[in-house]
């Protein structure tokens, strides 16, 4: 069920894409911003939709944050694939944008996406104003310098560092990264329908933390074509990673350990967060 789900999810988000896309200019920064908003798994988009599910909203009206959500994503992985960031030139096993095209519509393509995201999460058809607002927010927090952008910039950071990072210092790091986007979208529903966020947020960090440990064991145990990107740049750049502090296997535990947690988080949902609870199984089998 949850592939199905996960799969649905993907479609509907893409022909949201292409249905926003198609009202823009012909120009090659838009033809951009298509680019790198196709293919992926999804999963913020994914997570927004069964969020909003659990709690009676309507989908047509989750398929704009939902849809917003990985318009954001897309801008922050757009951006750290630039030759300033990561220099990557595969991304979902096709070039990335600065390859493509050029740096300059690069960089103009992940801004107009990043701001694309903010008038998707608060399109009148989302619902009341209040709930647009509180959408709107907190996403801003969860991407900006509080969130997604704090972690980035640690990430940089440690690259100069004079010594490796801690094992606290990489999870405080991953959990701005990784984790605040995904936090932000398993919470979506609750924030949508006004409800108690806090049993999807205790899954949701659960999950984003598994999520990262997991790429860090494929980026050792993977490759460049099954993965659609380079794999090994963190080991090659000597940072720290968790399989590099806790070795494989006490990296895997620990995955496998955070994915119980998360399923224990969503007990108050009983069996209709059981999709949710299959998502993060996923997260620590996937490979890619």
């Amino acid at each position: 069920m949850f592939q199905d789900r996960l799969k649905g999810a993907a479609a509907v988000i893409q022909a949201q894409f292409d249905a926003v896309l198609a009202g823009f200019d012909d120009l090659p920064v838009v033809h951009a911003m298509a680019h790198a908003t196709h293919g992926g798994k999804r999963l913020r988009g994914f997570l927004v939709l069964e969020s909003a599910r659990l709690h009676g909203v309507e989908p047509g009206a989750a398929l704009w944050p939902a849809t917003g959500i990985e318009a954001l994503h897309a801008y922050s992985l757009l951006h750290d694939d630039l030759p300033c960031m990561d220099d990557d030139d595969l991304r979902r096993g096709a070039p990335t944008v600065h390859v493509k095209w050029d740096e300059a519509t690069a960089v103009l393509a992940g801004d107009a996406l990043q701001t694309l995201a903010f008038e998707l999460v608060s399109h009148p058809d989302v619902g009341p104003g209040d709930v647009r607002a509180d959408l709107t927010a907190s996403l801003a927090r969860a991407s900006g310098a509080q969130g997604m952008v704090l972690g980035q910039a640690l990430d940089i950071a440690a690259e100069t560092a004079d010594a490796p990072l801690t094992l606290d210092q990489i999870t405080a790091l991953q959990r701005g990264k990784t984790g605040a986007l995904i936090e932000w979208a398993a919470t979506a529903g609750a924030r949508m329908a006004q409800a108690d966020t806090g049993p999807l947020q205790a899954y949701a960090r659960a999950l984003g933390l598994a999520f990262q440990i997991a790429d860090d064991i494929l980026d050792v145990t993977s490759d460049a074509a099954t993965m659609g990107k380079a794999t090994g740049k963190d080991a090659d750049a000597g940072k720290a990673t968790f399989v590099s502090l806790l070795g494989l296997d006490e990296a895997k535990r620990r995955a496998d350990q955070l994915v119980t947690d998360a399923c224990d988080a969503l007990s108050m949902y009983q069996a209709d967060a059981d999709v949710l609870r299959d998502a993060a199984r996923f997260v620590v089998t996937r490979k890619t």
